[in-house]
Formats: structure tokens, sequence, C-alpha cells
């Protein structure tokens, strides 16, 4: 199961998911994008940041863009700051989807 939050970025106004457990399975990315199929989101950018050991995927779909950003730590975010309805849309999949348990935080941590 994969945990995750829906929050602020630090000292920011704009949400993201904050995939905080789970996004080190090799299976995460297969993962997230099947739970979320129902806004048929397509791969349209990929930029592999070797000297962060990041990646940036960025997706467009029924909902508008998006971008995972994943590292080899283990986290991964999801990011739409332009798309903030759609990321509130993504969160409300994920609600309900089997392999992912929203962590409710307190936002005034993340200020």
């Amino acid at each position: 199961m994969y945990q995750y939050h829906f929050r602020p970025g630090y000292q920011a106004e704009e949400l993201l998911l904050d995939i905080f457990i789970g996004a080190e399975n090799e299976t995460f990315i297969s993962d997230f994008l099947s739970a979320i199929q129902e806004i048929k989101p397509k791969m349209i950018d990929i930029l592999d940041l070797w000297m962060n050991d990041e990646v940036l995927m960025t997706y467009d779909s029924e909902v508008g863009k998006f971008t995972i950003s994943k590292d080899i730590w283990g986290f991964a975010f999801i990011i739409a700051d332009a798309n903030q309805e759609g990321l509130v849309k993504i969160n409300s999949i994920l609600e309900k989807a089997e392999l992912f348990e929203k962590v409710e935080v307190d936002f005034k941590n993340y200020k």
C-alpha cells in the first residue's frame, strides 16, 4: 500500500501529493497511473535530472497537466502548480483507490 499526504509545498500556497511510503517500489508509477486511469494520463515529457538523482515525468490528462517527481531515495511528488483543480481531482480518485491511503496533515506545518 502507498501512503500519501495532500498538502501545500513548503512555504507555498500550491498543493501537492507527497507519496512518502511505497514510492520506492518498482511498480509505483504503473500502480499510480492505473489508479488514475479514468482521467486518461498520457506522458508528454520526461526529464532525467541525474545531478539531483531525480526524474520528472510530465503527463497530460482529461483534468490537465501534472508532473511526477521521483527520486532515488524513495520519494515521489505529484505536482501541478498551474493545475490545482486537476490535482484535487487526482486526490479524490486516490482517496477511493485500493492501493493508496491518504494520511491527513496540519497545513500549518508547511508554512
